[in-house]
């Protein structure tokens, strides 16, 4: 009797164990094997949810996305090296954080994040033309625009990047509004301020380079459009050395300092470096384009196998156009700033 107890209160543990494991696995190992959080796409929470809303966003596409994709990672790469600074103590008139905080307000306003929103053109001719006056938001622009289009000079090829040229134009004039506004509440603040000590230890050489790097723009910004108005009327030019727009108005703006000739050369080679590496980044925008739009429509097939195989083959194409764009950008940030500093050189 005493064994058969046992043996039958051996039986009862073994079956409440098993109702154990599998109530546990139920609701604790598979909670939280079944659906992992996803990994983050960046280090920064601010940045990470404004990835989260852009691909939120119907007007962005997968090309669009992967843009602010780079300028995003770009933005953090930056944003990390600058708290490293402020722990040394390195940046105590809070300059570099400034700087940091317009160029987040220049990135969330280019892809329409940042109030006024663009919406993405469509195929429809009308949605086209609105489209235009509210990503352009100026007269002339839109005057040059429109004759450059009229005008029988230019094929689509050109027309595509001339646009690119009216749209980078467009986002240095935000940028600069965007630096004259700081400017605009520093002055202020610091002529409201009753007294030096509530003020705090107030940099007297902040103002004078901001307003530096505000003429350093328009300068930047005269020079480009002057250069959009010349192209406008008479075409592009076959025997310019250059035909990416970015690469075209980074070499104008070189010319215009006091680099020696060597200088120049060493530039040159480095930009056409530079055109290769940005038109090869354009080649995969407009294959995950295509590929965005091949997978959409064989999403519609119910091909398991076949639908499959197209989506690894777009996030092989993502991938790579966000990697691409980040290097691209980098290599962009790099140049302007050397031949910045060749203008800044200019005015002393």
């Amino acid at each position: 009797m005493g064994l058969r107890a046992a043996a039958l209160g051996l039986v009862v543990a073994l079956a409440l164990a098993g109702a154990s494991g599998q109530a546990g696995g139920r609701y604790s190992r598979a909670a939280n094997e079944e659906a992992p959080p996803p990994p983050s796409e960046f280090r920064l929470v601010r940045l990470e949810q404004v990835w989260e809303k852009a691909r939120r966003q119907p007007q962005l596409s997968p090309g669009r996305l992967a843009e602010l994709h780079s300028d995003l990672r770009l933005q953090e790469r930056d944003e990390l090296a600058w708290k490293k600074l402020k722990a040394a103590g390195l940046d105590e008139d809070g300059e570099h954080e400034a700087r940091l905080r317009r160029r987040l307000d220049v990135i969330l306003a280019k892809y329409g994040m940042g109030g006024k929103k663009e919406p993405f053109p469509g195929d429809a001719n009308r949605l086209q033309d609105a489209w235009e006056e509210d990503v352009l938001d100026d007269p002339r622009l839109l005057k040059l625009w429109s004759k450059a289009k009229t005008s029988g000079k230019f094929s689509e090829e050109e027309l595509d990047k001339l646009w690119r040229e009216f749209k980078h134009h467009r986002e240095k004039v935000h940028e600069y509004n965007i630096l004259l506004e700081t400017i605009s509440r520093t002055e202020d603040s610091h002529k409201n301020t009753i007294s030096s000590a509530e003020e705090g230890p107030f940099k007297e050489e902040l103002l004078p380079k901001k307003h530096s790097e505000l003429r350093e723009k328009l300068h930047s910004i005269n020079h480009g459009f002057e250069r959009l108005r010349r192209v406008a009327h008479q075409g592009y030019d076959s025997t310019s050395e250059f035909e990416e727009p970015r690469v075209i108005d980074l070499w104008d703006l070189a010319k215009s300092t006091n680099f020696t000739e060597e200088e120049l050369d060493s530039l040159r080679e480095e930009l056409k470096h530079f055109e290769a590496k940005v038109e090869k980044h354009h080649h995969y925008q407009k294959q995950l384009e295509l590929s965005h739009q091949k997978l959409k429509h064989v999403e519609g097939m119910g091909d398991k196998e076949h639908l499959s195989r197209n989506k690894e083959k777009y996030a092989q194409l993502e991938e790579k156009t966000k990697e691409l764009g980040y290097k691209v950008k980098k290599h962009l940030q790099d140049l302007s700033g050397r031949i910045s500093r060749g203008l800044q050189h200019n005015e002393l």
